[in-house]
């Protein structure tokens, strides 16, 4: 097990902070921490098994904010929240057995579409519009499918959230960022428990950025309501941006291996 020193146990905190603050508006906070933690010592599965116990404090944190700022009623979602963990529990074990090439070369490409899209769409803002699918149906598919993601891959999760909120559900901007932190919250605490399991949570440092987390959630959610859709929209665009040129940067994924060697 690595012992991390007092100055280590800082930086995390304070990265921790940023990435609360960040995701809390537009996802995307694992940029930094699953860095920081491999940057600290820790091996590739511990990082994403802590990264997910101190991204429960920054999810739920952000939730009870959004909850208090009346933008999602935390007892009717309960349907929704339930279903997004159960995806993330299924997503997780499948992640034991199937390869994840594929999601590698996929995830550059869908969230540049999704930059592009949350960019160039006329209209979007904080107001309800039409929706596309039922409640009822979205509960039950669109949910579990991104929950089951979150479980199995996970960057991007809130971006994926986001437009089905948007595109499907007919939610405006800040409603949309308030529900998918409640389903980000419970698709956390469903893998959590899976990666608890299987031994791969390094305590300390999880719950030193798991303090860092609910500070800066608390701090992102309550800007995000006050500025709505003009905070939202683009810092939702540049962190979808980042990610994907994050992704295809990674010295294993495919696309790039395929381009080194051409």
């Amino acid at each position: 097990m690595v012992d991390l020193s007092l100055h280590l146990l800082t930086v995390l905190f304070f990265a921790a902070l940023v990435a609360g603050f960040i995701d809390s508006i537009a996802g995307g906070g694992g940029l930094i921490t699953v860095p920081a933690l491999m940057l600290a010592g820790l091996t590739p599965i511990q990082s994403l098994g802590t990264n997910k116990l101190q991204s429960l404090f920054g999810s739920g944190s952000a939730t009870l904010a959004y909850a208090r700022a009346g933008q999602v009623d935390l007892r009717s979602q309960m349907p929704m929240a339930m279903m997004s963990g159960a995806g993330s529990i299924l997503g997780a074990l499948l992640a034991t057995v199937l390869p994840g090439d594929w999601l590698r070369i996929a995830m550059p490409v869908m969230l540049i579409a999704i930059a592009v899209y949350f960019a160039f769409k006329r209209g979007l803002n904080d107001q309800d519009r039409h929706a596309r699918m039922t409640p009822f149906l979205f509960t039950l598919t669109f949910v579990p499918l991104i929950g089951c993601y979150d479980g199995l891959f996970g960057p991007g999760t809130g971006s994926f959230f986001m437009l089905g909120f948007v595109s499907l559900a007919g939610f405006g901007l800040l409603k949309a960022t308030a529900h998918t932190k409640l389903l980000n919250f419970a698709s956390n605490i469903g893998s959590f428990f899976v990666f608890l399991a299987s031994g791969a949570i390094f305590w300390k440092p999880g719950l030193v950025m798991g303090a860092g987390q609910f500070l800066g959630a608390q701090l992102g959610s309550r800007l995000a309501v006050k500025g709505g859709a003009k905070i939202i929209r683009p810092l939702l665009v540049i962190t979808c941006i980042c990610l994907a040129i994050k992704l295809l940067a990674d010295p294993a994924n495919p696309v790039r291996m395929w381009v080194m060697g051409l």
